[in-house]
């Protein structure tokens, strides 16, 4: 169950990687404007996952977004598939909308946005929380992870590798590495604010 926008990608960016992609790319971007007392009440929360694993055809995509259909490989036990149908509910709902790109042997976009202040949007979550799981995702891919936020004082943004944080820490599997990267994963995030 995805509780959170956070939960909710993290599950899309893991489909990417079990599509045997050699690279993954997260972007989140994220305008927040006031409007007098309220917050959020305008802006936009948006992300997208790419790859460049195996796709799906047309039909597989029709496939993807019902979620009476699952090709019961990842979860065997099911009779439903709810990543992709909760993302274009939980978008639909909240005044925004969804893409999906795919073409066989070259890879999938997932694109998502949500009006910000739209009550029905979930709550974000964890943010950098996630991104840490994400590079914590075993698997040789390249994995690119791009973060903007804009406000109505400033646009922040940085970019993540995961190629390059092993290299600057280490086995990303060392519990003590695992503390330094989410340390800094949050002072990023922390920064723009």
């Amino acid at each position: 169950m995805h509780f959170t926008l956070a939960d909710l990608i993290t599950d899309i960016t893991q489909n990417a990687v079990e599509a045997g992609a050699g690279l993954v790319e997260l972007e989140i971007s994220e305008s927040v404007f006031t409007n007098g007392a309220f917050t959020n009440s305008g802006g936009e929360f948006r992300f997208l996952v790419r790859d460049d694993g195996k796709g799906m055809t047309e039909e597989e995509v029709k496939r993807a977004v019902d979620p009476f259909v699952t090709d019961g490989v990842k979860h065997p036990h099911r009779k439903v598939g709810l990543g992709l149908p909760f993302l274009i509910q939980m978008a639909e709902q909240s005044n925004g909308g969804w893409d999906i790109k795919s073409e066989r042997g070259k890879g999938t976009t997932v694109t998502a946005w949500f009006d910000s202040g739209n009550v029905d949007m979930p709550p974000a979550g964890d943010i950098p929380g996630m991104f840490r799981t994400i590079l914590m995702f075993n698997t040789p891919a390249e994995i690119v992870i791009r973060r903007k936020k804009k406000t109505e004082e400033k646009d922040d943004e940085y970019e993540i590798r995961k190629s390059e944080l092993a290299e600057a820490l280490g086995s990303l599997e060392d519990a003590g590495t695992l503390v330094l990267m989410d340390q800094y994963l949050r002072s990023l995030e922390n920064s723009e604010e």
